[in-house]
């Protein structure tokens, strides 16, 4: 769910401003007033997701403005459903079209895709993972967006969770100096170690952490390390992880699979917003 009703204030003020930050000039200086209706049309088939968000926005600019579905996040929406309504002031409507279609094309679009990701994974052992590669002050509803989707969020940020990736291993100098660093530093904390080849795997092994991330490997070398693996030391696989050779990987054996695809890679959904005076 999204709670945070003072955040998602201030990132619909923020975006308004974006589009309009000297006011509509083109629905000012046509004198557009009245009252009038908009219906969202689903251009394509897709899973819904932020149209409380999109709602939020007409009522951040118009308090009484009444906006209405019977679908929720999560829904399945249909080529040529009209799925949502909202009834307010004309210029209300016209100044926050696009900013409301923004919100709601991107995070359908993550929901549609992840849940083409986790339909993908059905019969295998593995969870399909999110990424921290979202759109800056985005992250909180576009990971919602994965959820809605059917994915499981990783961290939310780097103050979550200890995950060693190339670039602590390079600072520290192996693998191994940096396993041991992180449990010292917090024992209570889980760690994850991102491994680039079966040497640095076979090495972490002996370490202990209690995840291990494959970075870019081979369908042949994931194979191995889920052979080689600890039973009590799950397997992450990430790195160059499509649609297309999602269910490959699963099939190797690993635990978890991480897709940044799944929020830096978006199509927006198709979805027009029509607008009609009453």
């Amino acid at each position: 769910m999204l709670n945070n009703d003072f955040e998602f204030d201030n990132l619909i003020k923020i975006a308004l401003e974006e589009d309009a930050p000297y006011g509509d000039v083109t629905t000012e200086s046509l004198e557009i007033r009245g009252n009038g209706k908009g219906v969202f049309l689903a251009k394509e088939d897709f899973v819904l997701c932020g149209f409380n968000i999109a709602s939020k926005v007409f009522k951040y600019i118009q308090k009484d403005a009444k906006v209405f579905s019977k679908y929720k996040d999560g829904n399945f929406i249909k080529k040529g459903m009209q799925f949502g309504f909202v009834e307010g002031h004309l210029d209300t409507l016209l100044l926050g079209e696009r900013t409301a279609l923004n919100f709601l094309q991107r995070l359908s679009g993550i929901a549609t895709r992840t849940k083409w990701a986790v339909n993908i994974l059905r019969g295998t052992k593995a969870t399909l993972l999110d990424t921290r590669k979202t759109t800056p002050l985005f992250r909180n509803l576009e990971k919602y967006a994965v959820r809605v989707g059917g994915g499981t969020n990783h961290r939310m940020g780097l103050s979550d969770a200890i995950l060693i990736k190339d670039n602590h291993i390079e600072c520290m100098g192996s693998v191994t100096e940096a396993i041991k660093k992180a449990k010292k530093y917090n024992p209570f904390k889980k760690v994850e170690v991102e491994v680039k080849n079966l040497k640095e795997f076979e090495e972490a092994l002996k370490c202990k952490p209690d995840i291990i991330l494959l970075d870019n490997f081979s369908l042949e070398d994931i194979k191995k390390a889920v052979k080689l693996k600890s039973k009590d030391i799950p397997l992450e696989a990430s790195g160059g992880i499509t649609l297309e050779n999602l269910s490959s990987v699963a099939k190797c054996g690993v635990d978890f699979i991480s897709m940044g695809s799944l929020t830096h890679t978006v199509k927006a959904i198709d979805i027009s917003f029509e607008i009609k005076r009453i």
